[in-house]
């Protein structure tokens, strides 16, 4: 049998037979060290199971394996009673622990993969948001500028301000009375040939500041109220109207 105290990796990982886990746990009730080996090992397995735990990079595993084919294997031990060599049956078992440790890493760059790309998505999110208050601000500052604002006769109040040059508009609800969980606000540009769709709010929501694009030409704005998602066109009459030209 090999060194009681090399068989702390393989209990952690509980990749010993009976006789050798009955011989361990007798010794580590009274070797301290290896109790303490025993508990750090079971803890980082704990760690790496754990779907919170930050997770190792992808270069791990390589890492891992480099190592494993950089280290000198030494030659065959006696025989033990089962007719193998004590040390290859050690090997066996470090063999065991290596590879549990490649699948957790393995695991590990799967997820990592995985919260990378979350994070390259909430980043291109926040830059696409970071564009739009650019657009937004770039309306408001515009030479030809024109305010227009409107109270609701249910309540709130409607401005939209329009650029010809930008052929852009922000259009600002505020506090206008809520359309139910399942109806929402849709917005419209209005012109000779009819009404499209220039946005629509979540169901519910009464307020909000929305970008406009394709205004040039545009003779009024309205907004209507529609089942949630909006419509193809206006299925009730307008809350509000606004003339932009």
């Amino acid at each position: 049998m090999t060194d009681i105290h090399a068989l702390a990796g393989a209990y952690a990982l509980d990749a010993v037979d009976d006789v050798e886990r009955a011989a361990f746990a007798r010794h580590v009730a009274d070797c301290e060290s290896c109790a303490i080996e025993v508990a750090e090992l079971r803890e980082t397995v704990t760690r790496l199971a754990d779907s919170t735990w930050s997770v190792p990079p992808p270069r791990l595993r390589t890492q891992v394996l480099a190592q494993v084919r950089r280290t000198r294997q030494d030659g065959p031990g006696r025989v033990d009673r089962g007719g193998l060599p004590a040390l290859s049956r050690w090997r066996r078992r470090t063999a065991i622990a290596v590879a549990a440790a490649t699948l957790a890493a393995g695991a590990g760059a799967g997820t990592w993969a995985f919260q990378e790309q979350r994070v390259r998505r909430e980043q291109a999110l926040t830059q696409a948001a970071r564009a739009e208050t650019e657009r937004v601000r770039a309306v408001l500052a515009a030479p030809d500028a024109v305010v227009r604002t409107v109270a609701v006769p249910s309540g709130g109040r409607v401005t939209v301000v329009l650029s010809v040059s930008q052929d852009r508009a922000v259009a600002l609800l505020d506090g206008l009375v809520g359309p139910g969980a399942d109806r929402a606000y849709q917005l419209w540009l209005v012109d000779s040939s009819g009404a499209a769709s220039a946005g629509v709010l979540a169901a519910g929501e009464s307020t909000a500041t929305v970008l406009i694009g394709g205004v040039r030409g545009k003779a009024s704005f309205a907004v209507t109220e529609e089942p949630d998602g909006g419509s193809v066109r206006a299925t009730t009459d307008a809350v509000v109207t606004l003339a932009i030209t």
